[in-house]
């Protein structure tokens, strides 16, 4: 509920009008223990970087994951975040390790072309340069990885040093830049489709 409710706001009626999925009005706010998640093809999960994973719910995030389920994880910066990150993912999923996604993955093209060279910054990170253009300060660039299950398909979207839930919060500020909130929009497209083909 970190970007609630203009994030989901926003991605709900995009998934509509972009694709031919039936979309709820509204997302739903899960806990891993809910037994309720498993109606859901996919999950996004913000701010990894401070998981503090009880055991129940690490395993109930691998029952998810192997019952065809699909983990975006977005909104964490640095080498703090990403250790907390990957310790709790490598509980869940012990012999599956994190890689870095390549750019011709087909989650890049499974609709939309999707460009890995443009990091999509949380509201906070932007600033007003000399020039006058709005740029973003992070604390490093863009990194795509993901995680394998057993038989070679793609079941954790890892979005490191970006913010795409406050793309799509802020899809309608103008100090947001458009070319990242469309981005952002591209890539739940595709992470969402991704997810319900395979």
């Amino acid at each position: 509920a970190i970007d609630y409710p203009e994030a989901e706001i926003h991605l709900t009626r995009g998934l509509s009008r972009l694709t031919n999925l039936d979309v709820a009005d509204d997302s739903r706010h899960l806990r891993l223990t809910d037994d309720e998640i498993f109606d859901y093809p996919w999950l996004f999960a913000q701010q990894p970087g401070r998981w503090l994973l009880q055991a129940e719910e690490v395993a109930r995030l691998n029952e998810y994951i192997a019952r065809g389920g699909f983990l975006v994880v977005d909104d964490f910066h640095g080498q703090f975040d990403w250790q907390v990150m990957s310790t709790a993912l490598g509980r869940a999923f012990p012999d599956w390790p994190i890689v870095r996604l390549p750019e011709d993955h087909e989650l890049m093209s499974v609709l939309y072309e999707l460009d890995q060279n443009t990091q999509i910054p949380g509201r906070r990170h932007l600033y007003r340069a000399d020039n006058g253009e709005i740029q973003a300060q992070l604390y490093g660039p863009a990194e795509w990885h993901g995680i394998y299950d057993g038989s070679g398909r793609l079941v954790v979207a890892i979005n490191f040093n970006m913010d795409m839930g406050d793309a799509w919060e802020h899809a309608d500020d103008p100090v947001y830049p458009v070319p990242m909130t469309s981005l952002a929009y591209r890539f739940a497209v595709n992470y969402v489709i991704y997810s319900m083909t395979h």
